[in-house]
């Protein structure tokens, strides 16, 4: 008998084959492959697989490929046996009709740290210039430009996952992580999520109108940022400085969205530019951490990225570029005008919460991974870097507001 070639098969038509032949009549198919067997094993592992089943996967039709479906022959390739989908019954998904649920899914409804790291430079750049403000920004205004780039972030996220697993569509197949995922699994076809995310970007557009002319400019050119990103993995091993381009947009836009230009000769321009290259350096940071979830499978898949290039010193790379945002976020504040809360609380909380997660966090496991990207969202982005410049503006707020009342009282401050 010719002997089996995996590669000459789809691994999805292994997969259907490889679920047909388990579904067998078990007293009759155990008697008769046993024969052709060369060890007693798994019917599923390839270098013990049944001489029978070898003549009827090497025998199947073309119909048997197109039926094909991706859930169980991992281990006929030598792969991991991976769970079959199954519909969410707990959190957010459950509550939804079962044809949302794969949109739902595909934005990732049930998982909003990606739109909280897109949403905090927004809230970063916002509260630094409102601290710039001539006259000061009252927190009402502020308040509600932060809720409108909120609204935003999560439109924006929401596209940049349609279009990211739109492209990804053939490599999420082969990453534990992401076999799932609606375009992957055939839950939402390469059309359907063409025009769902084209409606997404419009949405995003609609709530960019709401801004400031100057705001809606600076804005534009975000889309074709988050539209790229995804093709960056293909021709480059640093896809995540791609990333941070785009998930740091919104660095720039809180200046102009409060009135504070950014082309008139001021100290905006400078300040804008040193957070948004903090916030550019931060993305890379967290990513990698992010990115150590799929390793091997990313190395199997053949997808660049930092962690595929430079497995063995991910760590000071982190390390460095953890130096690289406080530095610039120093920078920032230098030019903004704030004061020493914001650099005890902001700067230096930032580098001391990265430096702990670099320390403690275990590359090699991917649940802890997950954690500490979790962590460093909600710790640097809202407590540190968030919280920090939130106390220097209100103080900076009530301050100006003070000296106000004493110069129109004829005292002076």
């Amino acid at each position: 008998m010719i002997p089996l070639r995996p590669h000459l098969f789809p691994r999805s038509a292994l997969r259907q084959l490889a679920r047909r032949h388990a579904g067998l009549n078990q007293s009759t198919s155990a008697a008769h492959c046993a024969r052709g067997s060369r060890n007693a094993g798994s019917s599923l592992n390839p270098k013990i697989m049944s001489t029978c089943w070898n003549r009827k996967l090497a025998t199947s039709s073309v119909p048997d490929v197109r039926l094909a479906d991706s859930a169980t022959t991992a281990a006929v390739i030598g792969e991991e046996t991976l769970e079959p989908y199954e519909v969410p019954t707990t959190g957010i998904l459950s509550y939804l009709p079962y044809r949302i649920v794969p949109y739902a899914e595909l934005i990732r409804l049930d998982k909003p740290t990606g739109g909280l790291y897109l949403f905090y430079p927004c809230v970063w750049s916002t509260l630094m210039a409102a601290t710039m403000a001539t006259p000061a920004s009252p927190p009402l205004a502020v308040a509600s430009t932060i809720l409108l780039f909120g609204s935003g972030a999560f439109v924006m996220r929401s596209a940049g996952c349609t279009i990211n697993d739109f492209w990804d569509r053939n490599f999420d197949k082969h990453v534990s992580r992401t076999r799932h995922r609606p375009i992957a699994r055939g839950a939402v076809t390469p059309k359907q999520a063409f025009f769902f995310a084209g409606g997404q970007c419009l949405v995003g557009l609609g709530v960019l109108l709401q801004f400031p002319v100057e705001a809606i400019l600076c804005g534009l050119p975000s889309i074709f940022l988050v539209c790229t990103y995804p093709l960056a993995k293909r021709v480059t091993h640093y896809p995540q400085f791609v990333l941070g381009l785009a998930f740091s947009w919104g660095a720039i836009l809180g200046f102009p969205a409060l009135g504070v230009s950014l082309f008139d000769g001021s100290m905006a321009l400078m300040a804008a530019a040193c957070l948004y290259g903090s916030n550019v350096f931060w993305t890379v940071l967290y990513d990698i951490i992010y990115a150590h979830q799929d390793l091997r499978d990313d190395v199997k898949a053949g997808v660049k990225g930092i962690v595929v290039r430079h497995p063995e010193i991910t760590k000071p790379i982190m390390t460095g570029l953890n130096i690289l945002q406080v530095g610039l976020l120093g920078a920032a504040g230098y030019f903004a005008g704030l004061g020493p809360i914001y650099y005890a609380w902001s700067v230096l909380g930032a580098g001391a919460a990265n430096s702990w997660m670099i320390w403690r966090a275990n590359l090699k496991d991917e649940k802890e991974c997950w954690q500490w990207f979790k962590w460093n969202s909600w710790m640097v982005g809202g407590v540190m870097v968030g919280g920090g410049l939130t106390a220097e503006y209100l103080i900076e707020y009530y301050q100006k507001d003070t000296d106000t009342d004493k110069k129109e009282e004829g005292v002076t401050p």
